[in-house]
């Protein structure tokens, strides 16, 4: 198990000790339910027949479905045209798991496209304050890019200014932690998905494909949208969402720590991919699997490297270790995909242990 997996716990711990101790210390007037509104974006730069969309990567860590959904989503609409960009050459680790390339560093992006992106997708990153990240994050905001964070993206935004005086959310567990430090956002619950101006924000990991979808409508209009959401297995999408079903009690940190600490229990799981196979729904299992606190997901193809469905360039292991286990191939849809998953790990480590994985998405149990 990565080392990372104590740090989540820990600091999980520590995010649920600083709201129950410094709650009354932190004013609320600056948490609120906002009515929900539209994103409407400006005409696409230098005369661009549809949007440009870059989603961006920190090579030290960006958080696997934040990054992989709105991905998948944009480009199954075909409504702009998407690139990945990541801080640095060579691979991007994601976390808690799979390793991905990006398109382009965002040296080369800037290199090539001088008047920058139409939209930025921001998720979540383990380096929220690399300067490198956030200069080119407000540079692009300069630029006049609709910015978008995904989960705890929202952090990075805020640490490049981008949120100062306007209304958003983020994951349920940053919640009050970010109105203490970012007194001059208004922060939003009960909305999976906050548009202020040219900047949108969303909540937790299960929010990325809904709000992928707000921005496909955005982009080419409802009828684009929900062909696109039925494609994936969604006959409706909305971003209605009750903040307070979500919280960090004991028994779930001393879960957490229990799962973590039983080291004879660890697994690694294995996660076969073939070309073409659904980043969507292959980033879910990988990213669940890996939240449990006593498995890792890894992606196994013969060739070291495969290319999903829509392109994107993952780093495989290449063998098969012998008494792993090995998830089979899922067949459903996307959007189906987490519960799938989720039901698999209850069966697997038993329901508590996916209620914790449930409640790190940010996902209603059904």
């Amino acid at each position: 198990m990565r080392i990372t997996g104590f740090a989540i716990v820990l600091l999980a711990a520590l995010t649920s000790y600083r709201q129950f101790y410094l709650g009354a210390a932190t004013t609320r007037a600056n948490i609120v339910e906002l009515k929900k509104n539209a994103l409407i974006l400006p005409a696409p730069k230098d005369r661009r027949l549809r949007p440009l969309i870059v989603i961006l990567a920190d090579n030290g860590g960006t958080e696997t479905t934040d990054f992989v959904i709105p991905y998948g989503v944009l480009m199954e609409s075909g409504a702009a045209d998407v690139v990945t960009v990541s801080t640095e050459p060579g691979t991007v680790e994601l976390t808690p798991a799979l390793r991905i390339r990006a398109d382009m560093t965002i040296r080369q992006f800037d290199e090539s496209t001088a008047v920058g992106a139409d939209i930025l997708i921001v998720p979540a990153m383990v380096r929220a304050e690399n300067p490198v990240l956030l200069d080119w994050v407000r540079f692009q905001s300069e630029k006049g890019a609709t910015v978008v964070s995904i989960c705890e993206g929202a952090r990075i935004i805020a640490h490049a200014g981008l949120l100062e005086g306007k209304a958003a959310t983020t994951h349920w567990s940053g919640l009050q932690e970010m109105a203490a430090a970012f007194s001059g956002t208004t922060w939003v619950y009960n909305q999976r998905v906050v548009i202020d101006g040219q900047v949108m924000t969303t909540t937790g990991i299960s929010a990325s494909l809904p709000a992928s979808l707000v921005l496909v409508e955005a982009i080419a209009g409802r009828h684009t949208a929900d062909l696109t959401a039925r494609r994936l297995g969604l006959s409706t999408w909305h971003i209605d969402h009750d903040t307070s079903a979500f919280s960090l009690t004991a028994e779930r940190i001393f879960l957490a720590f229990g799962n973590w600490l039983a080291v004879w229990r660890h697994e690694a799981v294995e996660m076969p991919v073939d070309r073409g196979f659904d980043e969507i729904s292959a980033a879910i299992m990988a990213d669940a699997w890996s939240r449990t606190f006593r498995s890792e997901a890894l992606a196994t193809n013969v060739n070291g490297v495969v290319r999903s469905r829509h392109g994107l360039l993952m780093e495989t292991e290449t063998d098969s270790a012998p008494g792993r286990f090995v998830l089979p191939v899922y067949t459903g849809t996307p959007a189906h995909a987490l519960d799938a998953v989720i039901e698999a790990i209850a069966g697997r480590y038993g329901a508590p242990t996916a209620d914790f994985v449930a409640l790190q998405f940010e996902y209603p149990r059904r």
